[in-house]
This record gives structure tokens, C-alpha cells and sequence, in this order.
């Protein structure tokens, strides 16, 4: 069992994040805490395996709480609805295993908190884009996927590498959220990457992004 600390200054958020994770069968949520200085406290008396810290928060704000927690034996997903540079580097830069949005949607949120336990890491999709538009120098050479992806799943991961959600993806593709989830577990599976980054990562690599 996953055993997370909810750190988020609203309550609704914290209620709505605690509905998402209990509705996981291998997800506790074991603490909640409403400002920084509570959640490194619980952090450090409960030891969870995972601790989702929102960025703003009272007292002592997310990204301290991070650096304190760097190395010890909680990860740390950052959640927040603040899409903005000057808090993704530092987050990353200080220890967090992942860096979501608020409206990532709650399959992302779970898959983030399994990234982090596994120690992989896991970051919103468009995050991701524009991390990776940083990035210069050669593209480096990448195996080919174990199987050829079919010309439906090549689109599916353009738009996964253009950051765009399942619904985003249906919509433009005029197909059910569900089918594209489930081209993108067949795409997981060809590229051998455990997760929607791993796809990204691929399709800029290779030039297969969507406009």
C-alpha cells in the first residue's frame, strides 16, 4: 500500500485529491495538512511514502518543504495550479519526483504517485513540452519501438508529445477518451517507457510532435 500526505491550503482541494486516491486500491492517504509547516511535521512523524505539497500554501510554501524532504524517505509530487517556470525548475531542481497541474485529471494524479513510490518520476504533459523545447544539442539515437506503431497510435503520440490530454486527443481525433487511453497503453508497451512523459520524450526525439 502507497501510504500519501495531502498538503493544500484549500480544503475542497484537499477533499477532492483524498475522493481521486481512495478510489485507488493500492493508495492510502494517511495525513492531511493545510499549511507547509504542518506538512513537514507529518511528513517527518508519519514518514509517508509520497507527500503531494501544493506550491502556495501558509507558513512555509511547497517548494521549501521540498528541499527539507529532498533525500529522506518521502517523495514529493508537486500539485498546483500555477503553470509557471519559476516554480517547475526549482521543484525539480530541489527533489520532487513530479510536478502536476491541478487540472491534469485524476488518472495522471495516480499514475503520478506510482511513478514517485517506484522512484521514477512523472510530469504534466505540457510541462513536459516545454521542458523539452529547452533542451538543445542533437537529438540522441533511440532503439526503435519492440513493435511498429500503427498510423492511428503515430497521431496518438504526436498529440501525447504536443501535451495535450485523452480528451483533447478524442476530440481532435474524433475518437472516445477511452479508445485513446487505451492506444496509449499499446504505445507504453511498443516503446517500452512507463508513462505519458516516456511517449513525449519519444515523440521529440524523433521529430513526432503534433502542431
Amino acid at each position: 500500500m502507497i501510504r500519501v500526505l495531502i498538503a493544500d491550503d484549500q480544503p475542497m482541494v484537499r477533499a477532492g485529491l483524498r475522493q481521486i486516491l481512495g478510489a485507488e486500491p493500492d493508495v492510502e492517504v494517511v495525513a492531511e495538512a493545510a499549511d507547509g509547516v504542518e506538512a513537514l511535521r507529518l511528513a517527518r512523524e508519519l514518514a509517508p511514502d509520497v507527500a503531494l505539497l501544493d506550491i502556495r500554501m501558509p507558513r512555509m510554501d511547497g517548494l521549501t518543504v521540498t528541499r527539507h524532504l529532498a533525500g529522506g524517505p518521502t517523495r514529493v509530487v508537486v500539485v498546483t495550479t500555477f503553470d509557471l517556470d519559476e516554480y517547475v525548475y526549482p521543484a525539480l531542481r530541489d527533489g520532487a519526483s513530479g510536478f502536476l497541474l491541478k487540472r491534469s485529471g485524476p488518472a495522471l494524479l495516480a499514475e503520478a504517485v506510482r511513478a514517485a513510490y517506484a522512484g521514477d518520476s512523472l510530469i504534466s504533459p505540457s510541462i513536459t513540452v516545454r521542458l523539452l523545447k529547452h533542451v538543445t544539442g542533437p537529438r540522441p539515437v533511440r532503439p526503435a519501438p519492440v513493435e511498429a506503431l500503427t498510423e492511428r497510435e503515430l497521431e496518438v503520440a504526436a498529440h501525447v508529445g504536443a501535451g495535450r490530454t485523452n480528451a483533447e486527443i478524442g476530440a481532435e481525433l474524433f475518437i472516445s477518451a477511452g479508445t485513446v487511453k487505451t492506444h496509449v497503453a499499446a504505445i507504453q508497451r511498443k516503446l517500452g517507457v512507463r508513462n505519458r512523459v516516456g511517449i513525449a520524450v519519444w515523440a521529440w526525439d524523433t521529430g513526432t510532435v503534433a502542431p
